[in-house]
């Protein structure tokens, strides 16, 4: 008598599972098996040895500045019962050379304070939304402001922080602005690159021992899809590629409530 269909199958796959654990123990002896040549490690090579190193930076770009704001100040050294706007009055007040006369850099933010007061129009204020995060890790909230560099497309990024009972300005960025992001302690500034599919980001992180924020990171980085590249022939064919929007950050830092508009475009600069 042959055995059923399934009795078969079953007879026949035993047989070729045992088979292949038979050959499987021949082959393998459980040792290591090579994975190929590595290839050697090396460090960096230093370029030109000879020659003495630099003992001063070639320009003096401020990194550690700070500005203790005048005439602005708060109860209790509760930075949201601080007014925004009049934070950049504050500042507008202590550089004339740059937002008041003929040849002010950026008049026109000075001309459009006047928005932000009583009976102005609220659209046209140059000051936007203050944000409100612990930067400097003390425990208590600092404030991150931003205004409009007028005339032109630049975004004013401003922190501030109490420090003995006085506000101090320990971050500022002006820029071509993306967008703004906390993350962490962290503020990044994310701008336009002059190439296409390409951006600049900029962070700037709390230093403990400079009691300021310092330029961490400046780099450029691609974004989007790639650009094809530049024709040899000059067919006139334009690239493609454009800056995708950002991640939020992951914790939402508290805005205030009397400031209008967002903090940017949308999360610089330093030196490039």
């Amino acid at each position: 008598m042959f055995p059923s269909r399934p009795a078969r199958a079953a007879r026949g796959a035993s047989a070729v599972v045992a088979a292949v654990l038979l050959l499987g123990a021949c082959g393998d002896s459980g040792g290591l098996v090579s994975a190929g040549a590595t290839p050697t490690a090396s460090g960096p090579t230093r370029l030109w040895p000879g020659e003495p190193p630099a003992s001063s930076p070639a320009y003096d770009y401020g990194e550690a500045e700070t500005e203790v704001v005048e005439g602005v100040e708060a109860p209790g050294e509760d930075i949201h019962k601080v007014d925004p706007v009049a934070v950049v009055r504050a500042e507008i007040a202590a550089h004339p050379d740059v937002y008041s006369g003929s040849q002010a850099l950026y008049g026109g933010t000075a001309a459009r304070m006047a928005d932000c007061g009583e009976g102005g129009d609220r659209a046209e204020c140059p000051v936007l939304k203050a944000y409100y995060r612990d930067l400097t890790g003390d425990g208590r909230d600092d404030l991150v402001l931003g205004f409009r560099l007028l005339p032109g497309n630049q975004t004013a990024v401003r922190m501030y922080t109490f420090r003995a009972d006085r506000l101090v300005q320990v971050l500022a960025s002006d820029d071509a602005v993306l967008a703004v992001e906390l993350a962490g302690r962290t503020v990044i500034i994310r701008s336009p690159a002059a190439i296409v599919g390409y951006e600049y980001r900029t962070q700037w992180t709390w230093d403990e021992d400079q009691l300021a924020m310092l330029l961490t990171r400046d780099e450029i980085l691609r974004v989007g899809g790639r650009s094809p590249r530049p024709s040899p022939h000059g067919d006139g064919s334009p690239p493609v590629g454009a800056p995708s929007s950002s991640r939020p950050p992951s914790t939402t830092p508290s805005p205030a409530s009397s400031s209008s508009g967002p903090l940017a475009a949308s999360s610089s600069g330093g030196p490039r």
